[in-house]
């Protein structure tokens, strides 16, 4: 079996030509999403090569979803990228967060920026085909391999020691996302350091949108134009860090105002870092259901979008209300101690 899987629903001209310029010279087996269920890519490298219709979904991608959500072992050991084909302007990046939930979920690694992206126009790729002084399609191509050959070069990390950054908005006294992220603290303490910082304290400008020249030069220095906590001591810590665990109550099926806003300010510290070598992990409570939508948005723009690697099963999803009734929930202390564990195998 080869190391290298390429899981298709179906070939269009493009995106067929799109895979040869990516994968020439690398071995690999191309798998048809019918026959996925009757394969063991487990322990594989994949890239999920999706060709995204005029309505979205199909029924391969369907099958592909159930698929993923019913085996919850099934990409155990794997690590994916995705390259995301469309015909017309939307859903490209509406499936890659569902398919990135479902296939971490199933075990799978995602390193950072595992996705590359094609509207049927091409027109998502201006700005980058700009700063390669290419064509749309040669950018399409570009990336294209460029994202193939760092999947095949993408080890896992392992940490000596390793820094946490533990990041949330939460009051102490009320919190269920607080409750379960001290549980796996506790777990975790002997191996990793960890510092706390609460949003709360001090106040939180959101990002206004600086141009970029702006933005690039207060990035350099490791700021932002619009200062405060964030910039104080978020930043600092963030850099440090080899993982970050982000709580994310969900507030209107999303994250909260204060965490949003570190995640748009990150912007100016990604023009000079990157957090490809940081891993990623996540608690998020709802008081009633949601908590996916949460997690595939705290995925899509912390992994997808902002370079941090997402390990297996990175978040830990519950329903709870009332100040408590979190830690009194059915299975809740098997499952910390199954994230506590995950989280510790990554610790020399």
């Amino acid at each position: 079996m080869s190391d290298l899987v390429v899981l298709f629903n179906r070939l269009t001209p493009r995106l067929e030509g799109v895979l040869a310029h990516a994968l020439s010279g690398r071995v690999h087996r191309l798998l048809s999403l019918n026959r996925l269920a009757e394969t063991d890519i487990r322990g594989s490298k994949v890239v999920f090569a999706l060709c995204v219709g005029e309505y979205g979904l199909d029924s391969d991608i369907v099958k592909l979803l159930l698929h993923l959500r019913k085996h919850p072992d099934c990409m155990d050991n794997c690590v994916a990228v995705m390259l995301i084909d469309g015909t017309v302007e939307l859903y490209t990046k509406h499936l890659a967060q569902m398919f990135t939930l479902a296939a971490n979920s199933a075990g799978c690694f995602f390193p950072g920026k595992p996705l590359v992206e094609a509207t049927g126009s091409l027109a998502n790729l201006t700005i980058m085909s700009k700063r390669l002084n290419m064509s749309l399609e040669d950018t399409y191509l570009y990336k294209a391999r460029e994202l193939v050959d760092r999947l095949l070069d993408f080890s896992a990390p392992s940490y000596e020691n390793p820094k946490m950054l533990l990041l949330h908005a939460s009051e102490k006294r009320t919190s269920n996302t607080l409750d379960i992220s001290s549980e796996i603290c506790a777990r975790i303490g002997q191996k990793y350091t960890i510092k706390e910082i609460s949003l709360r304290n001090g106040q939180v400008h959101d990002c206004r949108g600086c141009s970029y020249k702006t933005c690039s030069h207060f990035g350099t220095t490791n700021e932002c134009f619009y200062g405060g906590s964030i910039v104080e001591e978020v930043f600092p810590a963030l850099i440090e860090a080899n993982v970050l665990m982000l709580l994310c109550p969900n507030y209107n099926d999303s994250v909260s105002a204060n965490i949003m806003a570190f995640i748009n300010r990150l912007t100016s510290l990604l023009i000079k870092n990157t957090f490809f070598d940081t891993l990623l992990y996540s608690v998020v409570v709802s008081g009633y259901s949601g908590s996916d939508i949460v997690a595939q948005q705290v995925a899509g723009a912390m992994c997808l979008n902002k370079t941090f690697m997402l390990p297996p099963r990175f978040v830990l999803m519950q329903t709870a209300n009332d100040p408590g009734t979190a830690m009194r929930a059915q299975g809740i202390t098997e499952r910390i101690d199954n994230m506590a564990n995950r989280m510790l195998s990554f610790a020399k």
